[in-house]
This record gives C-alpha cells, sequence and structure tokens, in this order.
C-alpha cells in the first residue's frame, strides 16, 4: 500500500490523519503553519484521496500503512495527529507497536470506544448520485442537498468529486467498500492496547464524540493522557476553530 502523501517544511516528523470521507487536504492550512517548525507529513489514508482502493479497510490495515509508511520514508520518533477516523488509526498504532516508535499524539474528536454505524444517510446520499449521467458538480450538490442539509457537509463531501481523464465523474474516497465496511470503522480499540506516551485528545464543545464520561476509558488505555476542549467547534475542529485548535497542538508538542 503506497499512500499518497505531501511534505511541508522541515525539522522534527509531524504526521497527519484525515477522518472518513476526508483527504490531506482537508488540514492543508494548518499543516502550512505547523511546517514552518517542523516536517509535516500528510497521508491519504487507503481508499481515500488519491491513495490505492482496497477491499481490506480496517485498523489493523492501517495501522499498518502507517508503520509500513515511517519506515519507507525513515521517520523516526514523529508527532502524530489524527482526526476522528484517523485518530483511531493513531491509537491503534500507539497500541499495537512499539512505543519508541512515535513522540507524542494528538487525538481529534474520537475516543478509543466503539461508535454505533451512524454515517449510514451519508452512504445513501452519496450513492444516490449517478456517476453516469451527472453533468456538474452543482447537480451532485443538489441531490445530496435532499438528504444533507448541511452545506459545510456537502461541500466537504464534493471535495472527493473529480473530473475522470475519460469523461465523467468518480469519487476519490472508495464508495463501495466504505459502504460495505462501515461497521469497522466504528470499531472499539483492543482491550489490551496500552500506550503511556504522551496524548492529547482535543473535542469540539458542540460535538458528542467525547463525553466527559469516556475519559475514564481513554486513561485506561493512555494513562499519561488529558483532554481540552474547544468551545464553539463541533467535529471538524480544525476547520471550525483552526486558530484555537493551533495553539492547543503546538503548546502541546513543543
Amino acid at each position: 500500500m503506497q499512500l499518497n502523501y505531501k511534505v511541508l517544511g522541515e525539522g522534527k516528523p509531524l504526521i497527519i490523519m484525515h477522518g472518513i470521507f476526508g483527504l490531506m487536504d482537508n488540514w492543508m492550512g494548518l499543516s502550512k503553519v505547523l511546517s514552518q517548525n517542523y516536517k509535516v507529513y500528510l497521508l491519504d489514508l487507503r481508499n481515500h484521496g488519491r491513495s490505492p482502493h482496497s477491499d481490506e479497510f480496517d485498523y489493523e490495515a492501517m495501522s499498518q500503512d502507517l508503520r509500513k509508511f515511517m519506515e519507507e520514508h525513515a521517520i523516526e520518533n514523529p508527532h502524530i495527529i489524527g482526526h476522528s477516523m484517523g485518530g483511531k488509526v493513531a491509537m491503534y498504532f500507539a497500541g499495537r507497536f512499539q512505543p519508541e516508535l512515535f513522540d507524542k499524539m494528538v487525538i481529534v474528536d474520537i475516543a478509543p470506544k466503539y461508535y454505533p454505524v451512524h454515517h449510514r444517510s451519508i452512504l445513501d446520499a452519496l450513492q444516490s448520485i449517478d456517476l453516469q449521467s451527472l453533468q456538474s458538480r452543482t447537480q451532485a450538490d443538489e441531490v445530496l442537498a435532499h438528504s444533507i442539509p448541511e452545506m459545510d457537509v456537502r461541500q466537504f463531501l464534493l471535495k472527493n468529486l473529480y473530473r475522470k481523464d475519460e469523461g465523467g465523474f468518480g469519487w476519490r474516497f472508495n464508495l463501495n467498500i466504505l459502504n460495505q465496511e462501515i461497521e469497522n470503522v466504528g470499531e472499539g480499540l483492543p482491550e489490551h492496547f496500552y500506550s503511556e506516551r504522551p496524548f492529547l485528545f482535543i473535542r469540539g464543545g458542540l460535538s458528542h464524540y467525547i463525553k466527559d464520561g469516556d475519559m475514564d476509558l481513554i486513561l485506561k488505555h493512555f494513562p499519561n493522557a488529558h483532554l481540552e476542549t474547544v468551545a464553539g467547534a463541533g467535529h471538524w475542529v480544525h476547520a471550525e476553530k483552526p486558530e484555537e485548535l493551533l495553539t492547543l497542538v503546538q503548546d502541546f508538542i513543543r
């Protein structure tokens, strides 16, 4: 699995992983600032962005992708940032492999617990778009609007729509596999996974992904973790409150 990636800046390595339906460009704005002091690696996870599509889609596979990427690029002791699904990949990686493989880890708006499937409406809306007859991005937005009233969510999803060289439209993400394997995305961290490395969990104050009661489970897996809340932010903290998130990240990894 040769993951697609971009590198910005020089210095201590820092790896960033996006969430489901996302791609590395979602973090480009923050990465440009972080790259003033760090060598930032932005990844497209498998079945997302311009990385290869695969029938295998679970946290074991994605954590192995991360380890192999680090080996191939001789990345030692990086800081790691993961949002949502990318945060689960990071946690799985931390519990699965040797602790000396990374320095500090930032997990954005996701806990190590099991989440029931809650993307079905988005998947159904995406599958309702007939790519064969689609004429424009505007038309795709109109179809999605029947099921997804939030314009910012539609714009986020439509960043993955592209014109193919041979004509017509396609999705950057592997929609069929995401639909088939969506249960895997909600999987909780294995009970025995554990890391004493420093962890910062950041949640949006308007988000329901990390609740106060989740801190006991977080500390069970990561005893050297603490939680910060960004007021006024939902699940996409990095898009809604980038300056506040950036301050928390920089203060932690400094």
